[in-house]
């Protein structure tokens, strides 16, 4: 079987076999020990005094935030796929988006790719997940950088490069949305007969999707929509800190945070991991937070967000496997 642009999605390799699950298994094994690590080096009377101070209540209070914050990104998803003609049911959709997070332990997330192989299975094309994916990627990378420009005057140090990264987000989305730019490459493309051919003919129908995803009002929505989804964990990262006796403004919280994913992202580390702590626990300290409560507030941030996305993952990704095993 083939999509309207001749990919074929007949075949699709198991949803779990052995190649996924060793490399998911290491990283989450490699997270953890980096974990412990720095836990040991903020020491644990820190992080389990952070506990206490943040309580159930509290950490109950963050991972809603968090739930708020995927609940959103899932909608956007939705609208995404639904601009393509295909609306898988909500609920089976649900679990495949969440799914994906399983893999956010993948450099750059890539590994989220594998909602494609099951939405393929319910006869989506792949082009149309593609797109949907990387449509999120750049919706969010605006968020990021909207939130950093309306707080950088906060850490001035930050302006060149948060205006660097702004410009190549401008310039990036300019290119997808040039209608012109896409004419001349799906002729080139379609005139090529070498080798990857077939390759690069996919490639610019998912760039085809992926500019009809960022017209600018559907680019508008879908910021406002992350800009709610991601101020929602950058609230609980605030309130983290509020809670452990170092309150800090939500503007500067709100900064730090984003600031954070940025360096993440552009590390192109599993998950983020090593750039966005680093970040979070240096413009911490440089805003007056004792470098062990720096610590045990990034972790503990990180735990109700990055860690809580992944076991949600995990679960979600085991339904889905018992429901293709029962088929």
């Amino acid at each position: 079987m083939a999509d309207r642009h001749g990919l074929d999605i007949g075949m699709t390799p198991p949803l779990v076999n052995i190649r996924v699950q060793r490399p998911l298994l290491m990283a989450v094994i490699g997270a953890s020990a980096i974990y412990l690590g720095v836990s040991l080096w903020a020491g644990w009377e820190e992080v389990l005094l952070a506990l206490r101070q943040v309580g159930l209540a509290g950490s109950a209070m963050a991972l809603a935030l968090s739930l708020v914050n995927y609940g959103l990104r899932f909608f956007r998803w939705q609208y995404y796929l639904g601009l393509s003609h295909f609306s898988p049911p909500w609920m089976a959709s649900l679990r495949i988006y969440l799914a994906g997070f399983a893999l956010t332990m993948t450099p750059g997330k890539a590994g989220e790719a594998l909602r494609s192989i099951l939405l393929a299975r319910r006869g989506i094309p792949y082009s149309v997940t593609l797109a949907a994916l990387v449509s999120e990627r750049v919706a969010d990378l605006v968020v990021f950088i909207l939130f950093a420009l309306l707080s950088v005057k906060l850490y001035p140090q930050a302006s060149i490069p948060v205006a660097a990264a702004a410009a190549c987000i401008t310039l990036a989305i300019a290119l997808f949305s040039n209608r012109r730019i896409a004419q001349w490459l799906s002729g080139r493309c379609a005139a090529y007969r070498g080798k990857g051919s077939t390759l690069l003919g996919h490639v610019v129908s998912i760039l085809s999707d992926v500019r009809s995803n960022l017209r600018p009002g559907l680019l508008l929505a879908a910021t406002l929509v992350g800009l709610v989804a991601w101020g929602a964990e950058a609230l609980a990262f605030q309130w983290i800190l509020g809670w452990m006796g170092h309150a800090v403004p939500l503007t500067l919280a709100i900064f730090i945070y984003a600031a954070s994913m940025l360096a993440g992202a552009a590390s192109m580390l599993p998950g983020g991991m090593g750039g966005a702590e680093a970040v979070m626990i240096f413009l911490l300290t440089h805003h007056g937070v004792p470098l062990p409560a720096a610590i045990a507030a990034t972790v503990f941030i990180r735990l109700t967000t990055l860690w809580f996305a992944v076991l949600i993952g995990l679960f979600a990704l085991i339904l889905s496997r018992s429901e293709a095993e029962g088929e």
